[in-house]
């Protein structure tokens, strides 16, 4: 069968080649064309239509000004996939690409399938875009065990699979449980590790990595490492450094996890890593306009937290510092409590093992494939049941 794939970022590009890689396994007959980076390319065999660094634009200014090219790489998408004439399009998370992308699909190609593969984040914010779910995706599949509840409370049937991240960690460890020169190969001295994730797009790294290295130079007794983002290079991070005495890594975020022993994380992914990892973490995230920004997240988001750790836990586990919280004397009394509370470091680990439990087993990938090839095959045996 003929998979069109389409991933916008980093996290996308990672999830969704694992994705490939147990269609693969299913459907020795797989075909697949893509919008995504180089990890889908190895799964792939081929190179992506169009690289997710030419398409990653955060933010309402950046969209604005990138509003030309946002264009033409929609339009871009829309003739790959009426020139490949896929069996089904997987949309992986990037809603506001993805959802029109959708549309267009079911509009022009009804009787392709289109399948969600991580949901958008509507539980947070922008609750209407359920309307266009229910009208042009036939099957969302979900990686967070709260999101049954809360499409149910929409009338909207989605597939937990599981959460791709436990995958990764998972193979992580299975590929290092014997070798591990990290530190040798990496120039790290014995010192404990404070590890500095500031984020994955280069206006998170300009918002909060000068914070995070203020207060971690305040910590003499820890060697500072931070974890270089996939699709960005030394230079967008040395500006910030101002010869400083810390590492940047690149392609070893676990391996970075792994041997560390406090973490400074921006939201996103990466605090649901850094808890996979049981390492105690500081969620700490700018927001331009401070205090403006908590009382519109009160009044306006669904969701009660920032971090996918408290939301997959359902309260606090780990702080969350952002908008008007976000301070470096906020993050520096923070991590010192880490630092020097025994009680306070076991009870946030106790929270990780928590949400582990909940999370479940791995294999996310490869029941997400095994969803879509069975929805495939049935549609294929019965056309109608599909319009």
């Amino acid at each position: 069968m003929k998979y069109f794939l389409i991933a916008g970022e980093a996290s996308g590009d990672l999830h969704a080649s694992n994705l490939m890689n147990e269609l693969k396994a299913a459907d020795p007959s797989a075909v697949f064309c893509f919008f995504g980076g180089e990890l889908m390319q190895a799964a792939g065999g081929l190179p992506p239509v169009k690289h997710y660094r030419e398409m990653a634009y955060m933010g309402v200014l950046p969209v604005l000004l990138h509003a030309r090219t946002i264009l033409k790489n929609m339009q871009l998408c829309r003739d790959a996939i009426l020139g490949f004439q896929p069996d089904v399009v997987i949309l992986v998370d990037y809603p506001g690409f993805n959802l029109r992308i959708a549309k267009f699909v079911k509009t022009k190609c009804p009787t392709v399938r289109v399948h969600y593969y991580i949901s958008p984040k509507i539980w947070a914010w922008k609750k209407y875009r359920i309307r266009t779910i229910r009208r042009y995706v036939d099957r969302m599949l979900c990686i967070f065990p709260f999101e049954r509840e809360f499409y149910a409370g929409l009338n909207y049937s989605v597939d937990y699979v599981g959460n791709p991240v436990v995958d990764a960690v998972e193979k992580y460890r299975e590929e290092h449980q014997n070798a591990d020169n990290f530190l040798k190969d990496n120039k790290l001295t014995s010192k404990p590790i404070l590890a500095l994730l500031a984020g994955s797009r280069r206006q998170e790294i300009k918002d909060n990595l000068s914070a995070m290295l203020d207060v971690a130079a305040a910590f003499s007794e820890y060697q500072y490492v931070i974890a270089g983002a996939p699709g960005l290079e030394p230079s967008d991070y040395q500006k910030y450094i101002d010869g400083r005495n810390v590492s940047i890594v690149f392609g070893q975020t676990y391996a970075l996890l792994a041997h560390s022993e406090i973490a400074l994380v921006t939201s996103g992914t990466a605090t649901l890593e850094t808890a996979l990892f049981r390492v105690p973490q500081v969620v700490c995230y700018y927001f331009a306009g401070g205090w403006m920004v908590n009382f519109i997240y009160r009044h306006f988001f669904q969701a009660p937290y920032i971090s996918l750790v408290n939301l997959i836990g359902g309260r606090e586990i780990v702080k969350e510092l952002f908008g008007a919280k976000f301070s470096r004397r906020r993050i520096f009394r923070e991590l010192t409590q880490l630092v020097d509370d025994a009680e306070y470091r076991r009870k946030m680990v106790d929270g990780y093992d928590e949400i582990i439990a909940t999370l479940g087993r791995s294999g996310a990938s490869r029941r997400a494939a095994q969803l879509i090839i069975a929805d495939l095959t049935e549609t294929k045996k019965h056309p109608l049941s599909s319009n």
